[in-house]
């Protein structure tokens, strides 16, 4: 029997990525200041885990950390803690390994700042907190399919067997996108090493170990990777938000 719903009440986000790709914007400021139908990267992050119910944002900070730190000064949901990379890139593991102590040790949110989604229905964070299973699961991640991305220009990432569970789709065509956000349990990082490393390498120690799912969202998944992909996001945006009305 599954267990009852677990909502998380914290969430990682990355955002200390260097956003090399964003130049010349991301010569002054950082990628996740970025502004999508005004509203910054970061931001439609954090909305979305406010609506979600989630109580605290360990937000990590390493380019031009000072930017980030003064915007999310004001923001009164979810609390903000600010994990500091300055000394060294981490990547998306290595920042996660370094914030556990800030986590906890409960299943937790990780979303990724530079990339974001317009909901069609049911929220898809609420979702993916109703399908955590933590009897079988260490990771389940939001999932999308081609057809629903913008500014998706490489290929897929995960084949979905009928339980949920995932392979690497080794750019299959018929694969999902990993859509950059998750819920993760923490003793996945058990004896885990510091220092700059992926979660791909949790990615394929779950896979390995059978707890690897995946749930597909519904609605608009939007990456904006360089400048000139700034007016087909926005483009995007309009669309799903007419849509959803």
């Amino acid at each position: 029997m599954k267990p009852p719903t677990m909502r998380p009440k914290t969430a990682m986000v990355l955002a200390a990525g260097l956003g090399k790709r964003m130049r010349p914007i991301t010569d002054t400021m950082p990628k996740p200041l970025v502004k999508i139908a005004g509203k910054t990267l970061l931001d439609w992050g954090l909305d979305s885990l406010e609506a979600a119910g989630v109580d605290r944002a360990i937000v990590n900070v390493h380019y031009l950390p000072e930017q980030i730190v003064a915007h999310v000064a004001g923001r009164k949901a979810p609390k903000i803690v600010i994990s500091d990379e300055r000394e060294a890139l981490l990547e998306s593991a290595g920042g996660i390994v370094k914030a556990l102590p800030l986590l906890g040790a409960e299943p937790f949110y990780i979303i990724n700042s530079d990339t974001f989604w317009i909901d069609s229905g049911q929220p898809s964070l609420e979702r993916l907190a109703l399908a955590w299973d933590s009897t079988r699961m260490d990771i389940l991640l939001m999932l999308t399919d081609l057809d629903s991305a913008t500014g998706h220009c490489v290929g897929t990432d995960f084949l979905v067997a009928s339980d949920g569970a995932l392979r690497r789709s080794k750019g299959d065509p018929t694969g999902l996108i990993y859509a950059g956000a998750a819920i993760i349990h923490p003793r996945i990082f058990k004896d885990a090493p510091t220092g700059s490393h992926s979660l791909n390498v949790y990615f394929d120690k779950a896979i390995a170990a059978g707890r690897l799912f995946g749930m597909k969202m519904h609605g608009r998944w939007i990456t904006v990777g360089t400048p000139d992909a700034i007016p087909a996001a926005e483009a995007a945006v309009a669309a799903a938000l007419a849509k959803a009305v």
